[in-house]
């Protein structure tokens, strides 16, 4: 498998937001989403045995939370699934961060998907979803959309409607995007999406998601990376 990075921090995003989280980070991904803030995982990484990740996510003990994400982890998931089964069978809960263009039936279904729906804004990479995920979903699982702009936003408010994605899983995420080159500054100047616009669509829709920041780009300069 390869492996962008592996290290621990306080997870950014989701409904876990705050934990304490071993990152898996895998090399490689087919899309090109306009707004991309992991461009440096699209090649590169270096080879790892299933035995040595293991060893280096026991390492980072007492942290059981472990979330793969990438790039597109689902692009290595030959190797990926059987270690997916090996940590859950030790007591690790897990959780992937995808973007749904890959089949996700074979993930154990105890792992927390988060599914990335591509909106417009996205560029080319929009539309990507593979719509038979969609019975892949359990309630514990969780679809974000990364918004730009307005046309985003109606976007996901139609997907979710169209879908029913409330009665699928339980979390929505409505992410607002941040600018591709950020100012060091921790605030929200630096999403291309200002969040009390989109709290103001939100509220005025009735719309039940939930709000997602990256509250890693608040904590630190929302450029640096390994945190």
């Amino acid at each position: 498998m390869h492996l962008i990075e592996l290290y621990k921090s306080v997870q950014g995003e989701s409904s876990f937001a705050g934990l304490p989280c071993i990152f898996v980070r895998l090399a490689g991904c087919n899309l090109r989403c306009a707004w991309c803030d992991s461009e440096y995982t699209f090649t590169g990484g270096k080879p790892f045995t299933e035995d040595e990740i293991v060893a280096q996510i026991e390492a980072l003990a007492p942290c059981k939370l472990i979330e793969f994400t990438g790039g597109e982890p689902m692009l290595q998931a030959r190797e990926l699934l059987p270690l997916m089964r090996r940590l859950l069978d030790s007591g690790y809960t897990l959780m992937i961060e995808t973007s749904g263009e890959r089949p996700l039936s074979e993930v154990p279904k105890a792992v927390h998907k988060i599914v990335d729906v591509k909106c417009p804004g996205a560029g080319a990479a929009a539309n990507s979803f593979r719509m038979e995920n969609l019975t892949a979903l359990t309630k514990n699982d969780e679809v974000k959309f990364v918004l730009t702009n307005r046309a985003d936003y109606d976007f996901a408010r139609n997907f979710i409607a169209e879908h029913h994605l409330n009665d699928l899983v339980d979390n929505i995420l409505l992410s607002p995007a941040f600018n591709k080159s950020p100012s060091p500054l921790r605030t929200t100047d630096n999403a291309t999406l200002d969040p009390r616009t989109l709290v103001e669509w939100m509220m005025a829709d009735g719309i039940n998601a939930r709000l997602s920041l990256q509250i890693h780009k608040f904590i630190w300069e929302p450029m640096k990376k390994g945190v």
